[in-house]
């Protein structure tokens, strides 16, 4: 066996990072004959304020709010423009002021991890400079769930090594949203980081209707593709109220951010996760199209999927359940390492490993017989209680890192040795 090695750090659920998000109202005329829309009703109340009164009331909104959040005049005045646009108002003829204040009342506090953080994905930073021999800077994706239950994806980034060591950057006070959403060709959309932002203040929220309610479990990955160039990409699970369906993110520098849908029967389903590059000139996914099996999926293009080939399924007592990908394969030189999660009694959720042949993924060469992480003593409590879980862990040397979700709650932090963990394959 092998001795896993926990980093004292733990993350959790923060009710105090909070963001400004536009507040939607439905701009549809009122209910009440003869009377305007609540959205026309709101911005022609502003608008008839005299200019000391509309100054008074948008002081003692930012005296409120300014200080909890980063350039809230500039959010404000975003959200003025769209409402412009709506209204068909003319901005011309209304003061900096008022403009603000429209913008305000259509804007609302959001506290992102209110409720809690778990699920974690981690890549290697584009930005590898200025670091020590034996040292890895980290971009870590988390689900971050707030009011209403809705999931979105947070960011930190740190810094691994030498050795199994592990040092998270400060949180910058104040985060933001990535916004200026700009709708691309087949329902994608295209987000952008605030320039002046960093990647560890930066949220992604929901933006489409089919993510209406939570962009869930980022499973992360730094491609490689033929001509030798890196992309980040990430598949998650984006869940409208009613329907899931598996979703792309792809960036090749953290700033700006493409999200967009996926075709073919496999995509209906979530859990999917890409391995780093084509193996036999295709793209390959892992998946779960039954929902108790991990499955190996062959594409041609990385946003078309059909149905996959059965790879592995339950077997051992801790996974008689179900099982399912914690992320992306990790290649070797003994095959391609995929962590794994098995359900078993009293749904209890543990993470375990298979190793696949390089040149055939589809072939098992070895799997865990027992759990390398599973729930102990003080891991079981929290929102979701008996659950380990993670979207994607990185080698680290003749380590691997694994960041994972506690309880849904939380998120701890272990490296395993590669090497002990391939003899204890069976």
């Amino acid at each position: 066996m092998f001795d896993v090695i926990h980093a004292p750090l733990r993350l959790q659920a923060d009710a105090s990072r909070v963001v400004v998000r536009p507040f939607h109202i439905a701009i549809e005329p009122s209910a009440t004959p003869g009377r305007p829309g609540r959205v026309r009703r709101i911005a022609d109340s502003v608008l008839a304020m005299d200019e000391g009164t509309a100054e008074a009331e948008l002081e003692l909104v930012l005296r409120d709010f300014e200080a909890r959040h980063w350039q809230t005049r500039n959010v404000f005045n975003a959200r003025y423009a769209v409402i412009e646009t709506a209204l068909g108002l003319d901005g011309a003829s209304i003061s900096p002021i008022k403009q603000q204040l429209i913008g305000a009342y259509f804007c609302h506090e959001y506290s992102y991890a209110a409720a809690a953080l778990m699920n974690p994905s981690i890549v290697a930073h584009p930005d590898q400079s200025g670091l020590s021999e034996g040292a890895t800077r980290i971009a870590m994706s988390l689900r971050a769930v707030g009011e209403g239950h809705i999931s979105s994806v947070a960011f930190r980034e740190g810094i691994l090594g030498p050795g199994p060591v592990f040092e998270l950057m400060p949180e910058p006070p104040f985060a933001t949203a990535a916004d200026s959403a700009r709708e691309l060709e087949a329902g994608a959309v295209e987000v952008h980081r605030n320039r002046d932002s960093s990647l560890s203040g930066t949220v992604l929220f929901p933006i489409t209707a089919s993510q209406r309610n939570g962009l869930e479990d980022l499973r992360l990955v730094r491609f490689q593709h033929d001509d030798g160039s890196y992309e980040w990409l990430g598949t998650y699970t984006a869940y409208s109220g009613s329907t899931i369906r598996s979703e792309l993110l792809r960036t090749r520098d953290f700033r700006a951010f493409t999200l967009g849908p996926m075709g073919g029967p496999a995509s209906r389903n979530k859990g999917m996760a890409l391995f780093p590059r084509k193996v036999g000139g295709q793209y390959l996914m892992i998946g779960r199209q039954d929902g108790e099996n991990v499955f190996l999926i062959r594409s041609d293009r990385l946003d078309q999927w059909g149905e996959g080939d059965l790879l592995v399924t339950p077997e051992y007592p801790w996974e008689m359940v179900q099982m399912g990908n914690c992320g992306s394969p990790i290649e070797l030189d003994e095959g391609w390492l995929l962590l794994t999660h098995g359900v078993g009694a009293m749904r209890k959720y543990s993470i375990g490993a298979v190793l696949l042949d390089k040149d055939d993924p589809g072939k098992v060469i070895g799997r865990t017989t027992q759990p390398v992480l599973s729930p102990i003593d003080e891991d079981r409590e929290g929102y979701v209680p008996n659950v380990v879980y993670t979207c994607g862990a990185m080698r680290h040397g003749d380590l691997l890192f694994v960041p994972y979700g506690v309880a849904d709650s939380s998120v701890a932090f272990a490296f395993v040795p590669i090497a002990g963990l391939i003899a204890s394959m069976r």
